[in-house]
């Protein structure tokens, strides 16, 4: 029995929330990034925050966002390296039901191109929580368009096959992943 996959996309509702204790509205050129790409996509941006790189304050806002009936999807950008102030993956993983480990796994392989052996300092992860996507990007607009244009791209769009993560997301209603041709 196959899938059946529809020819028209879901869009999905996606918060985008930068970590940074610089960035303002009128500089945050990667959330300007993450927010231009899924729009063009056809998602929509439900909701954009900058916040402090403060373990607290950006637990504190996921956790709204992960119980929000109107966001699917989390988008982070900054406070992914190794300074005494980077805090990103320590505020999100414990909020995390299941990570995603191919994606950072596959960010870090996909950036090798772009910055060699700097890759193995980003912190990139992913994972779902309530059934809500959170990812965590680097803070840099090259590092948040190679995640969405090669990866996220694909997997927040409904109808990629054989299979994306639309229909593990809230208020889905799309199958699951296609069995592969023999």
């Amino acid at each position: 029995m196959a899938f059946q996959f529809s020819s028209i996309l879901t869009p999905l509702s996606v918060a985008v929330l930068t970590v940074s204790d610089t960035r303002t509205p009128d500089n945050d050129s990667s959330g300007d990034c993450l927010a231009g790409r899924l729009t063009k996509a056809g998602h929509l941006l439900a909701e954009r925050r900058i916040v402090k790189d403060d373990l607290y304050q950006i637990r504190a806002l996921i956790s709204q966002w992960i119980i929000s009936p109107d966001i699917q999807v989390i988008l982070l950008t900054g406070g992914t390296g190794f300074t005494a102030r980077d805090s990103t993956p320590e505020a999100v993983k414990p909020l995390l039901d299941k990570e995603i480990i191919g994606f950072g796994e596959s960010f870090r392989q996909l950036s090798w191109q772009q910055v060699g052996s700097s890759t193995i300092q980003s912190r990139a992860l992913a994972g779902l929580a309530n059934q809500t996507l959170i990812v965590c990007l680097p803070g840099s607009p090259n590092a948040c368009a190679t995640g969405w244009d090669l990866i996220l791209q694909d997997q927040l769009d409904s109808r990629h096959k054989p299979c994306n993560l639309v229909p593990h997301l809230k208020a889905s209603t799309a199958a699951l992943c296609q069995p592969r041709s023999a």
